[in-house]
């Protein structure tokens, strides 16, 4: 018996409508059937350009029996609650990152999941990218023996135009900011590869303190943070030693280096990363060393590489962590990566957060 595929909407028209809706195009076991946007104008225009119907009624659209599912890809602040009331409605859910504001509702969102007995994911796209796959395969194999020293750079420019507006990004209270943007996505990489984290010192700063709002051309106080130095100690898989780790993280690096991972072992070196600014998933490459020996460039095992090559190097990642989705709903499986790896990413993000404007080392529960 063949099933039907599994009913979608989308809210959330940026990359919502520019990354997911082409990805669930890949997979049989998903179908787009309707967005959600709540602006009306806007919406239609994007229901046109793909045949899909629409709404602007948030608790209409949970009421289509049609729908069994729904990625959240909206701004961070009105997520948790959009979150909410759909998993109420008993929907399964595909959350952007950060899943909300803090990790006490990530919780909220995890214990309703599992009483409602659904499938939630979290697009930590960078665990569905070959080159990252294949990295965690060379670690978790020992190939570099016990890790001495991890370097984690990740300097973009997206923000280092004074000229860029006013917006959500420019808001902590909204959840802007690279801590957001970048850290979450950092956090969930180190803890994937490596193991939890244990405690944390950060610095947090913002270099652009002002940018105007384009609603009414006044220039406003940027109150979320565009750069981050944290400094990590992981507990580490292998044997739960405290293994150290640097992470920065910026959004006005101009001409930054891009996204960079090094890793020091006792037997070896790694290092994956890619300086391409424009798209953060095309261009990364893999270098691994053993004692005595030069660097070599190492490509992903065939059975990690992606069926279909995108202009948008986002989609192929987004697609396969979109499959694992529909599996993990078909086989009620639990979903990795979802809410309890999204928890304590958004933990250790809170935590940075909380150790900038204290001052002090934290550690975590």
């Amino acid at each position: 018996m063949i099933n039907p595929p599994i009913g979608v909407a989308i809210a959330g028209l940026g990359f919502g409508e520019s990354v997911h809706l082409p990805a669930l195009s890949t997979n049989k076991d998903l179908t787009a059937l309707s967005l959600w946007h709540p602006q009306k104008e806007k919406l239609e225009s994007a229901c046109k350009k793909h045949n899909l119907s629409g709404q602007t009624s948030w608790a209409e659209l949970l009421k289509d029996p049609q729908i069994d599912a729904i990625i959240l890809a909206t701004p961070p602040a009105p997520r948790f609650e959009l979150a909410l009331q759909a998993l109420k409605a008993k929907k399964h859910l595909l959350l952007e990152k950060p899943v909300a504001l803090n990790a006490e509702q990530v919780a909220e969102l995890q214990k309703l999941a599992i009483n409602q007995q659904l499938s939630v994911a979290v697009d930590f796209e960078y665990r569905a990218v070959p080159h990252f796959m294949q990295a965690k395969r060379i670690i978790s194999s020992g190939a570099i023996g016990t890790p001495w020293l991890i370097k984690f750079d990740w300097l973009m420019g997206s923000r280092s135009n004074p000229s860029r507006c006013w917006d959500w990004y420019s808001q902590e209270e909204k959840g802007g900011g690279v801590i957001g943007a970048l850290g979450t996505h950092a956090f969930d990489i180190l803890h994937w590869f490596f193991g939890p984290t244990n405690s944390i010192s950060s610095l947090l700063s913002t270099s652009i303190t002002k940018r105007t709002d384009k609603e009414d051309n006044i220039q406003r106080e940027v109150t979320s943070e565009d750069v981050t130095m944290a400094q990590l100690q992981l507990s580490s898989y292998e044997n739960e030693s405290l293994i150290p780790a640097q992470v920065t993280l910026s959004a006005v690096a101009r001409e930054g280096r891009g996204c960079w991972l090094e890793v020091y072992g006792s037997q070896g070196t790694l290092l994956l990363g890619s300086d391409n600014q424009k798209d953060y998933v095309h261009g990364f490459g893999l270098w691994v060393s053993q004692v005595g020996e030069q660097l070599r460039s190492i490509s992903p095992d065939k059975d990690l590489a992606f069926s279909t090559t995108w202009s948008d190097g986002r989609i192929a990642p987004v697609a396969r962590l979109q499959g694992l989705w529909a599996e993990s709903i078909r086989t009620r499986k639990p979903m990795i990566p979802g809410l309890a790896e999204g928890w304590f990413s958004q933990k250790v993000c809170d935590k940075a957060k909380e150790s900038s404007s204290s001052g002090q080392r934290l550690y975590l529960d």
